[in-house]
């Protein structure tokens, strides 16, 4: 397989493509809106639909039509994008519908700045929407891991009947790596659920939200976490690095685990037992394998482009057993190799 030079967000709207993606519906923000012109250009030469919508809450409503019918669906946005299309994905979610969502994540509150940041963790993981229901969520370190990743996310939608969300950042959708893309067919399942015309062969499908009586909402929502616990099994991943013997774990996702996998490895370079683990997944969150990972541990760092949004699930997890200290830069700061090793050196005195 051939390598290419690829800028993420071009490389992530690529393998949507070839996963088998009909329809797109975005809007344009910044750092996303390389994966809108992409699509805008190829995805009508390769038998799809592009369409940008007149805002980002049309578009994910669009998305809501085009799963009904079916068909694989995607739309991408930035931070206060996806705060628009929450209600939408609530929507979604209560209609058992599969779609894909990537939020390539800028600084915030607010309208923020447009340099990358992870500050839509909690969003991605707690709140995006109102009403009982979850997300996969998927984090990629790289711009290979991106595409990797975006051909799970619609095999995951699909196979759950659920949204599922593509967590990447503005450093990641910029940055420019060699890629492959895996020649793999794509198996779209039966959807015997969706409206795209009976033929007078089946009754008619309806897709809907709304119960007005409240066994039946109940009912609903119960068969839908059935499938949450499913997922909460079968979907954690993680990577993890030279935990087997360490006393201090650095746990770091997306683009910031790639600067903390800098600083262990220095920091292993000068003797201290460090190890890094990496969720791959941030929902479900990889409860047992950072259990794993952490055994020999005296310590967590948390190393992140936000305020410390993923600290009280690292604490969670572990059932609170050790302590999780927090580093990080945010506002569209990046944390750099030196401030990371700076604070795995300082940890490794204060240990001994």
């Amino acid at each position: 397989m051939e390598k290419v030079l690829m800028k993420g967000n071009e490389a992530l709207a690529e393998a949507a493509m070839r996963a088998g993606c009909k329809c797109f519906f975005g809007y344009p923000i910044t750092p996303q809106t390389e994966i809108s012109a992409y699509l805008a250009k190829n995805m009508a030469k390769r038998g799809g639909v592009f369409l940008q919508a007149e805002s980002e809450i049309a578009a994910i409503n669009m998305v809501l039509g085009a799963a009904a019918s079916g068909v694989r669906a995607m739309t991408s946005s930035s931070g206060p994008g996806i705060s628009l299309k929450s209600e939408g994905v609530s929507y979604i979610a209560g209609s058992d519908l599969p779609c894909v969502i990537v939020n390539v994540q800028r600084g915030g509150p607010g309208l923020g700045g447009i340099q990358p940041s992870q500050s839509d963790y909690w969003q991605a993981t707690r709140a995006l929407g109102h009403g009982d229901f979850q997300m996969v969520v998927y984090a990629p370190a790289s711009v290979q891991e991106t595409i990797d990743m975006t051909y799970l996310a619609f095999d995951t939608a699909d196979r759950f009947r659920m949204p599922v969300m593509i967590l990447s950042d503005g450093l990641l959708g910029q940055m420019m790596e060699p890629v492959v893309f895996p020649q793999i067919e794509v198996k779209i399942p039966e959807k015997p659920w969706a409206c795209c015309g009976h033929k007078n062969k089946r009754p008619h499908n309806i897709i809907n939200s709304l119960y007005l009586q409240p066994d039946e909402l109940e009912n609903s929502v119960n068969e839908r976490f059935k499938r949450y616990e499913i997922v909460k099994r079968e979907c954690p991943a993680a990577e993890s690095s030279f935990c087997e013997d360490a006393e201090i774990v650095v746990c770091a996702f997306g683009a910031a685990a790639r600067i903390a996998k800098s600083a262990v490895n220095t920091a292993r370079e000068k003797g201290i037992k460090v190890g890094l683990f990496r969720p791959q997944t941030l929902y479900p969150f990889p409860v047992e394998l950072i259990e794993k990972a952490c055994r020999k541990a005296k310590i967590v760092l948390s190393v992140e482009m936000n305020k410390g949004q993923m600290v009280d699930d690292i604490r969670l997890a572990l059932n609170c057993r050790l302590p999780v200290e927090f580093f990080g830069r945010h506002g569209g700061n990046i944390p750099t190799v030196k401030e990371v090793s700076a604070q795995i050196e300082s940890i490794s005195e204060r240990i001994k």
